[in-house]
């Protein structure tokens, strides 16, 4: 017989009970059919669903099916094998003699937990008996055979592999786990594995480490965490551990599979790119310093502040401003003097996005989640986790995007577009927009909820136009910047051209003046800087200058 935790489902995969030339089957502990080989259902013409539970007494000799079910229910409650003989009907109609063999099969603690069984022709019985579990015996040895083989090709496997039970509590792991602690299975099992990777995690992951075990666990759902586990040596390296539940018909967790894969090397390497990317933004910084940060006026002053004051927070910050005013260059001095400053920023130009596709380019997609998608790609803010993330012109995010978006505001988490794991987050949010999102919100096509949360702490740009003082600086910064670029020499900038300058409305911002400083600089054949009056059009209000005034 088989051993205890084997079912005649296993043999039955094995195609061994299939094939023994006799009539196998076995019951569950109330006496109800729970497997029938191909050969009992062939002899008696019923089909699996038919004989299944209590169906098969369809196939006993009428005169026969009282007497045998009452042997069958003394054999049930005596727990004893036994032997029982009636007359079974052929798919033919003919009826034969049977002997109904059976034997009880016990787990550790001596409960019955299933009974096999087998139909023998009496004519052929001694023969036929012996040849049935001789075959049973040989099936059992092979499954045998099969796991010890299994079990050495998931020792050798470069991961490390747990399974555990509904609850998170270790059942089995393979040798490359334990030789990377350290420890016995009966030790692991002793202290629990969740308990005895607690103590093994990195101090600064534990957290993150705990809370993703826990919504795992509890959403029944596949999920995986990157955290760092101590080896037996005492060094820390950085582990993938991918989760996936096996569940029972109900939906039901019946065990939990873990593979454990080192990522040091990939992780190496990716702070080493991210050391570069750092130290290639802060050149950029340098030999590129943004043009809107320049100025000594009042109304810059107020912003800088302001700056001063939110950056080494975590705070939300909503910038509000004119196209033009630098509104991405507050977000950057925010995120340079910010705590994050040595991870990521990462712009999204959500106005530059179809709308079809912002969620995917900010959250991220499955592979086949849409057509197109070939392959899973990390969004945005998976890109900036532990850093910061700018979203420009965020009124231009569609309704059904702002949903996700205040989710990963209020939750720090969000789902890849196709998928359904929960990906938590750690990232700084910066906003801006050159709408009236009061408005938008008045007008239903901006969620109040998501524009409270982005305007935590706003900031308005002034502009160019409010700090006209500004001017000048702004001006000679750009005529060196460019004159440099383009391999000239320019001592000074003309008076007229100031006065043009200050004179003009700029409904572009500092961008317009980049881009006129710049024409005039390649246009310049001279030492001394200056512009044609006729690429400033006259101011668009009656708002009057400081130069019309003097």
């Amino acid at each position: 017989m088989a051993a205890p935790g084997r079912s005649i489902e296993q043999l039955r995969q094995a195609q061994d009970v299939d094939a023994i030339p006799t009539l196998a089957w076995s019951a569950r502990p109330d006496g109800s059919a729970e497997f029938l080989n191909r050969r009992w259902l062939d002899y008696t013409g019923l089909s699996a669903e038919e004989a299944s539970d209590w169906g098969w007494t369809a196939a006993v000799h009428t005169e026969d099916r009282v007497r045998l079910m009452d042997c069958w229910r003394h054999l049930l409650a005596s727990g004893e094998p036994g032997e029982i003989e009636a007359r079974m009907r052929r798919c033919d109609g003919e009826y034969r003699w049977f002997l109904f063999r059976v034997e009880p099969v016990r787990d550790n603690h001596g409960n019955i937990f299933k009974w096999y069984g087998a139909n023998t022709d009496i004519k052929d019985r001694k023969r036929a008996e012996a040849l049935a579990f001789e075959e049973i015996r040989n099936s059992e040895a092979k499954l045998q055979q099969d796991e010890r083989e299994l079990r050495q090709l998931i020792d050798f496997l470069p991961q490390h592999i747990v399974v555990m039970d509904k609850d998170g509590t270790l059942l089995q792991a393979n040798k490359r786990l334990l030789d990377y602690w350290g420890f016995t299975l009966e030790q692991m099992k002793a202290s629990g594995i969740d308990e005895r990777a607690r103590r093994n995690v990195h101090p600064e992951d534990l957290e993150r480490f705990e809370k993703g075990l826990n919504a795992g666990l509890s959403n029944r759902r596949p999920f995986e965490i990157e955290k760092r586990l101590r080896g037996k040596d005492g060094r820390y390296r950085w582990f993938l551990i991918r989760c996936n539940p096996l569940l029972n018909e109900n939906g039901g967790v019946v065990r939990w599979f873990g593979t454990g894969t080192d990522i040091e090397d990939h992780k190496q390497a990716e702070n080493h790119l991210r050391n570069e990317n750092v130290a290639l933004r802060e050149e950029i910084e340098r030999s590129s310093m943004c043009e809107e940060i320049v100025g000594s006026s009042e109304a810059l002053r107020r912003v800088l502040a302001q700056v001063s004051k939110v950056a080494p927070t975590d705070s939300t910050v909503l910038i509000s401003g004119e196209t033009g005013t630098g509104k991405e260059l507050i977000a950057r001095a925010i995120h340079t003097r910010s705590n994050r400053s040595s991870r990521a920023f990462i712009r999204v130009n959500c106005a530059a996005i179809s709308p079809s596709l912002i969620a995917s380019e900010l959250f991220g997609h499955e592979r086949g989640s849409f057509t197109g998608a070939h392959q899973r790609r990390l969004g945005r803010f998976e890109s900036a986790d532990a850093g910061t993330i700018f979203l420009d012109e965020v009124g231009e995010i569609p309704p059904e995007t702002q949903l996700a978006l205040l989710r990963v505001l209020q939750e720090h988490e969000f789902e890849r577009v196709g998928g359904n794991q929960t990906i938590p987050v750690d990232v700084r949010v910066l906003a801006a927009t050159n709408k009236d999102l009061r408005a938008a919100v008045a007008d239903g096509t901006f969620r109040q909820d998501l524009f409270y949360r982005l305007n935590v702490v706003p900031i308005q740009v002034p502009a160019l136009r409010e700090r006209v003082d500004d001017i000048p600086l702004l001006v000679e910064y750009l005529v060196d910047r460019y004159a440099k670029k383009a391999g000239k020499r320019i001592r000074s900038v003309s008076k007229n051209t100031l006065d043009l300058f200050q004179g003009y409305d700029w409904p572009g911002n500092i961008r317009e003046l980049q881009n006129v400083v710049e024409r005039a600089v390649v246009l310049c054949e001279g030492e001394i800087f200056c512009i044609d009056p006729s690429w400033l059009t006259p101011p668009s209000s009656s708002r009057t200058s400081p130069m019309s005034l003097r």
